[in-house]
């Protein structure tokens, strides 16, 4: 390990979480409700400790002829640390989680000191007044709906190819949230976002202007169960139709990555590439009596693609500009057992990224030992490359979320 110290300090914080049950008052939730709760003598805060982790199985061919060049890996896709509660009062809540697993952690380069990425969340959450709310810290920006969806509470073994190609994900900075009622049932919410622009734990590269995201919800038969709006499946099997609209409008000022705040950075001979990229999402999610069906549409584009040098010259980088559809359903056989079906597109701009449309077709099943708290799911996607190769792609995941 290149950062034992960094290493033990998580270890220790966590022993010393877990030893100091003995000087709170405590109580064991239910399973999938966290590992223990905290109240402090003074009731002047709560703690919830939470522990997950997926182990994932894959399988992938090459399909040429017939299916070549065989790949299989196993790995602990997530593993993850998570508090969450309030702080003197019930209207400061925060969250705090940590990424342990070695792809919890990937993505460290000169900008993040040369340190693996543990924090993933670490957010204040202000109920200031009324309906309105103000987060302060890093979490995930409000982008596309299957981004923010918990990767703990997907209904495939992970998120489609739209979401890869372009989510906005986490970043730090500052969000107001707000909802109101037009009826009694038809809510509706927004929230509207300023971040570094840069992508998370960023400690030194942010040479651009920041980040701006607007996005607005409509609800028209009142919430899901369970913030299900915010769930894969319908687990809750709805009585009555439930519907959420939403739509997001993504602007960063002088970006300085292929993909807005994600992928590499555009390097020329005078440091960064800059160029302003927008980036729309529009999103659907119905769920009723065990049937789900989500929608996406996302498209990106900048106000100048192509990165290049002081003297006009192209160095190679690009913005990923582009649009995907990802199309997503899924039906309870019973209470424990789900079909899901899946249908991504991708497409970029060809001039631009040299690269065609991509169409993955995906069938999944999962079985839901207790929710999405302890499940086994397993899908099957082949994916038309216009560009390459294709692929066939086997997964196989345990997911347990304490």
């Amino acid at each position: 390990m290149k950062f034992p110290i960094l290493q033990n300090v998580v270890i220790l914080s966590c022993m010393l979480a877990f030893l100091s049950i003995s000087a709170q008052e405590t109580n064991a939730p239910k399973f999938g409700k966290g590992l223990f709760n905290l109240l402090g003598k003074d009731s002047t805060f709560t703690m919830k400790v939470g522990l997950r982790f997926q182990t994932l199985a894959t399988s992938q061919w090459d399909v040429i002829n017939g299916l070549s060049n065989p790949e299989s890996s196993m790995m602990i896709r997530r593993s993850r640390l998570k508090f969450d509660g309030w702080a003197f009062s019930p209207k400061l809540k925060y969250k705090l989680e940590l990424g342990l697993s070695n792809r919890d952690q990937s993505g460290a380069s000169e900008y993040t000191s040369n340190a693996p990425r543990y924090i993933l969340d670490a957010v204040l959450k202000w109920n200031f007044s009324g309906n309105f709310v103000l987060w302060f810290g890093q979490t995930k920006l409000p982008g596309n709906r299957e981004r923010v969806i918990s990767s703990a509470n997907l209904q495939q073994v992970d998120r489609s190819l739209l979401n890869s190609r372009f989510n906005i994900d986490r970043d730090i900075g500052m969000q107001l949230r707000h909802h109101f009622n037009l009826s009694d049932t038809f809510i509706v919410k927004e929230i509207f976002s300023i971040a570094q622009g840069e992508g998370r734990n960023i400690t030194k590269g942010n040479v651009g202007g920041h980040q701006y995201t607007t996005r607005v919800e409509l609800l028209p038969f009142g919430n899901f169960a369970s913030k299900g709006d915010y769930k894969g499946s319908d687990l809750k099997f709805e009585e009555k139709p439930k519907l959420a609209l939403g739509v997001a409008y993504d602007f960063n000022n002088n970006a300085s990555k292929t993909r807005s705040n994600q992928g590499s950075y555009m390097l020329n001979d005078t440091g960064f590439y800059s160029t302003n990229i927008s980036t729309l999402f529009l999103d659907a999610m119905y769920k009723h009596k065990g049937f789900s069906f989500m929608a996406e549409y996302a498209d990106r584009d900048a106000e100048d693609p192509l990165a290049k040098n002081s003297d006009g010259t192209l160095t190679g980088d690009e913005v990923q500009v582009g649009t995907g559809l990802n199309l997503q359903t899924g039906y309870l056989l019973s209470k424990t057992v789900e079909v899901s079906a899946r249908y991504t597109n991708i497409t970029l701009d060809k001039s631009i990224t040299g690269k065609g449309a991509e169409n993955q077709y995906t069938l999944g099943l999962s079985k839901y030992i207790a929710g999405h708290s302890l499940k086994v799911q397993t899908d099957l996607s082949y994916t038309d490359i216009g560009f390459k190769t294709n692929e066939l792609l086997f997964r196989l995941q345990v997911d347990i979320h304490f």
